[in-house]
């Protein structure tokens, strides 16, 4: 890992918490003092801007941007990112509670946090990635989305419209038994949705895992760049922002990023779109289910 005289991250305790967030690359002494610095100050490195890690690391700023693009991102704030989730990982839910303090108008304040992590989203994923997962999704001959807890909502709103316009998709938002069933119809042809943020659920990193050994396709909505998923299982990753402004994770950045790929799945199927939501209508006028 980079870092040090050799120009390797010394390896020690103080690197635990982030994981794999920092490649095996070469650096230059420069840009070794801005490791050194995300090395040993989780908390600076993760809300600090850039003016203040080039101060600490005594460089200048387009050093700090260099050292992010050599370690693999596209730059401080990507880098950044990265590290903020790494970190409230590696706190406890109590402590995530503590760090966000006292809000002037809890209301305000989760729709600026909001507005800004939707920012970021657009920042972190291009077009031509979003539609690659678009096209892998509409031409699935099935789709399951799994998410669990709080991530379950974003999943199921993507499965419920998709439904609606007549996609083969459907939702698993349990896990043991219900999820290792769900997951063992997939093979090649079918894609994996995989919504999970924050910290990482073992059995659905492993159910992904499973189905990518089966040949499904696997799409990945996550916080983070690197990791189990992001690396070794995802054949396509769309990277949002999750941190909230108390002790939970949002999930707003996630369910716009839904409705994206929703809004290309129906224009790269329209007729039998709107084929299904015509049918899906009529349902509704059948059953009776709304008020006039």
């Amino acid at each position: 890992m980079p870092g040090a005289p050799d120009n390797e991250i010394l390896d020690n305790a103080d690197t635990q918490w982030l994981g794999d967030a920092l490649p095996r690359v070469r650096l230059s002494k420069a840009q070794s003092r801005v490791v050194d610095v995300i090395v040993r100050n989780p908390q600076l490195a993760s809300y600090a801007d850039i003016a203040e890690i080039a101060q600490r690391a005594d460089v200048n700023n387009s050093t700090v941007v260099r050292a992010a693009q050599t370690l693999g991102y596209r730059g401080w704030p990507d880098l950044q990112r990265e590290l903020r989730a790494r970190y409230l990982v590696l706190i406890s839910t109590e402590e995530t509670l503590a760090e966000h303090g006292e809000h002037r108008s809890p209301l305000h304040d989760a729709l600026t946090h909001d507005i800004d992590n939707l920012r970021q989203t657009m920042d972190n994923n291009t077009a031509a990635e979003a539609e690659a997962a678009i096209a892998t999704l509409a031409g699935a001959t099935s789709i399951l989305v799994i998410g669990v807890g709080s991530f379950a909502g974003p999943a199921s709103v993507m499965a419920h419209l998709g439904s609606t316009m007549g996609y083969p998709i459907s939702l698993e938002n349990r896990a043991g038994v219900h999820l290792a069933s769900a997951v063992n119809s997939l093979g090649p042809g079918d894609v994996l949705v995989v919504v999970n943020m924050w910290r990482s659920m073992k059995q659905v990193i492993a159910a992904a895992e499973a189905a990518a050994e089966a040949g499904a396709a696997v799409v990945a909505i996550t916080d983070m760049r690197r990791g189990r998923l992001a690396t070794t299982v995802a054949d396509h990753l769309l990277i949002v922002p999750s941190e909230g402004i108390s002790f939970f994770q949002s999930v707003t950045a996630a369910t716009s990023v839904v409705y994206g790929l929703l809004a290309g799945m129906q224009a790269a199927q329209p007729e039998r779109s709107r084929a299904a939501i015509r049918r899906t209508q009529q349902l509704w006028k059948d059953l009776d289910i709304y008020l006039e």
